[in-house]
């Protein structure tokens, strides 16, 4: 019952954001706003993918999933979650050159580029996971073909193969490492310069709504790598079965839940555009 009523939150919570923004044209206009729209609608789609099979288990104790099920259920739930990585990368560059460079932000942040990049972090993310796709159907499973984990993911598929997979973890790791360092280290030396330029901000007025703007972001993204970090590059392959669950959860349940929370709902922008709705 906790999990559904998360689960019914998360998704009112994540499209009521992003159907808040395409209501108002000034800021579905505004790349900032055009990005946290992707976002709540990139989580609603990511809950989808995990939570009804999660309940579903719960419910019954034990669900079959065809094979092929499985495999499409731990494909989008990488591509999604890469995606979301790439679209955080994004959110932090839009947020240097506003703050960085103000001057040349309409220049630099055109609707064209907006579309490349939103295009780009959509391609990216669709077409990493294929590499994992493909060295998972290579395995061969000889039973029992019982998957202990709340959904379908690289991990608990691993276990079940009747081969050696270490060669397989091996390469699956260093692919979700360079992945993951590449863009968390794009994102670190972005902040490190947005907080640079921030400090040597003379108006304190000026510096707090910088420091404002960026605070709900960086929080999404310590949430976000932190619980990345946990469960797809850690350097050994047996950890306990409640660790994986925990950390599962953790990923796919309470960061689309959190999200609407500390950086949507927070906004101000957003909250007037509700108010006038309501009014209206």
């Amino acid at each position: 019952m906790i999990l559904l009523l998360i689960y019914f939150l998360t998704v009112s919570g994540n499209m009521s954001v992003s159907l808040l923004i395409l209501a108002d044209k000034h800021l579905i206009q505004t790349p900032m706003y055009l990005f946290i729209s992707t976002l709540s609608f990139l989580e609603t789609l990511y809950i989808n993918v995990t939570v009804p099979f999660m309940l579903m288990c719960m419910w019954r104790g034990k669900v079959q999933i065809k094979f092929n099920h499985c495999l499409l259920q731990m494909y989008l739930l990488h591509s999604l979650g890469i995606t979301e990585n790439y679209l955080l990368n994004i959110m932090a560059y839009d947020r240097m050159v506003a703050i960085c460079n103000p001057l040349r932000y309409h220049t630099v942040m055109t609707s064209k580029h907006c579309t490349i990049l939103l295009s780009s972090c959509w391609l990216l993310g669709f077409t990493s996971p294929i590499i994992h796709l493909v060295s998972v159907l290579k395995l061969p499973f000889c039973g029992p073909n019982t998957i202990n984990h709340v959904f379908c993911d690289l991990s608990p598929l691993l276990k079940l193969s009747c081969m050696d997979t270490s060669f397989t973890f091996i390469l699956n790791f260093l692919i979700s490492l360079c992945i993951i360092s590449c863009t968390f280290f794009f994102v670190s030396v972005t902040y490190i310069r947005i907080i640079i330029t921030i400090l040597r901000m003379s108006c304190t007025y000026g510096r707090k709504k910088a420091f404002s703007t960026c605070a709900s972001h960086l929080t999404t993204v310590l949430l976000f790598y932190g619980s990345l970090a946990f469960i797809y590059i850690r350097p050994k392959v047996e950890y306990s079965l409640e660790y994986d669950k925990l950390i599962a959860v953790n990923y796919s349940v309470l960061i689309p839940f959190l999200n609407p929370i500390i950086y949507s709902f927070r906004n101000k922008e957003i909250k007037n555009t509700f108010k006038k709705l309501l009014n209206r």
